[in-house]
């Protein structure tokens, strides 16, 4: 019998009310980046160097400010949510976290593109779509990026992305990344996706999630899908090597997780075990 990895975390946090609206909202038309917002995007990317280094001092902060280094370190390529690099969301304060831990980081700024849509849920299904290819083609820019880094392991590399920006990444199908981190996404069929397409190949995969989570649960009146289980379980156990696989659930958490103790022991003990067979 097949099996893969499955932890439900014992870590306890209050969860918001949330308030479904019954239609959401679009703005803004532009769904492809130009050269423009590519360029844009990689100046303005949040980084954070380990003191390995750097000299011995991290460095968070633009790319374009990055400080001379040496040597190189493992980099997890990281996609935002809808809301962008929002200081509110602890992004920084999650690189910084890693680079203590001795791990690079890179989040291209998706907002640097003219006009982008952006939107309030629920929209239609072929709009969400065409923001996945949005967000898909960042992939790569992101890595053409990173090669040009004399700080990054590009033989050590992690995909990672929340909400919005975790749908690429469950697709992601290639072979630049070691490991794949997926936060606050369900890899169901929902009123996100047109259908979730999550990509089984046997690449070691983490998904963390609420155990409750406000958009891709049934505690969303718009789930879309009666049948949801809220988190990958039911689609990773399809995987030819469900061992790759693991879930975390953490009870009651909110959307945004990253930086819950519960989530960053989960995402560091993933990330330092992919490095450990890498060698």
């Amino acid at each position: 019998m097949k099996s893969f990895k499955f932890l439900f975390a014992i870590f306890l946090v209050g969860c918001p009310l949330f308030s479904a609206a019954d239609q959401g909202k679009v703005t803004g038309t532009a769904f492809l980046h130009t050269q423009v917002s590519i360029d844009k995007g990689i100046e303005n990317a949040e980084i954070a160097l380990p003191a390995s280094i750097t000299n011995g001092k991290v460095f968070q902060g633009k790319l374009k400010d990055a400080p001379a280094t040496q040597g190189k370190a493992p980099v997890v390529v990281f996609l935002h949510g809808s809301s962008g690099l929002n200081p509110k969301l602890g992004y920084d304060i999650w690189q910084k976290w890693l680079a203590e831990n001795g791990i690079a980081s890179f989040m291209f700024d998706s907002m640097q593109l003219e006009n982008r849509v952006s939107y309030t849920s629920p929209i239609d299904k072929n709009i969400y779509e065409k923001i996945h290819q949005l967000r898909s083609s960042e992939i790569k820019i992101s890595l053409d990026a990173l090669a040009k880094q004399p700080w990054a392991d590009i033989s050590h590399l992690f995909l990672a992305g929340t909400s919005e920006g975790a749908v690429p990444v469950a697709r992601y199908d290639g072979d630049a990344f070691i490991g794949k981190l997926i936060y606050s996404w369900s890899c169901e069929d929902n009123y996100f996706v047109k259908s979730h397409q999550t990509s089984l190949k046997s690449v070691p995969t983490i998904n963390i999630m609420s155990s409750k989570d406000k958009y891709f649960s049934t505690a969303n009146s718009y789930i879309g899908n009666e049948a949801a289980i809220g988190n990958c379980s039911q689609t990773f156990a399809k995987a030819e090597k469900p061992e790759n696989f693991q879930v975390i659930l953490i009870p009651n958490a909110p959307h945004t997780l990253i930086n819950l103790p519960a989530a960053r022991s989960a995402t560091l003990g993933f990330i330092e075990g992919v490095l450990k067979s890498a060698k």
